[in-house]
């Protein structure tokens, strides 16, 4: 996912994606320690996801000043 995708969508959308994206993250690497994961890659992909997601919300609370 890209970061202007991920900009076009609101908070609770990135919380939710971010939230099932752990899930997978947690799924992959259980097939990964068994040996059953067809593409390694993914997990690399799927944690810059995940990274990239809760950039772009700290971005957000940060030019709005947070929760003061």
């Amino acid at each position: 996912m890209k970061v202007s995708e991920i900009r076009k969508l609101s908070n609770e959308e990135i919380i939710t994606k971010v939230s099932e994206s752990k899930k997978e993250l947690l799924n992959l690497r259980i097939k990964n320690a068994t040996g059953a994961l067809d593409k390694p890659s993914k997990l690399k992909e799927l944690k810059k996801d995940v990274a990239r997601m809760l950039t772009v919300l700290k971005e957000r609370e940060n030019s709005t000043g947070g929760n003061e």
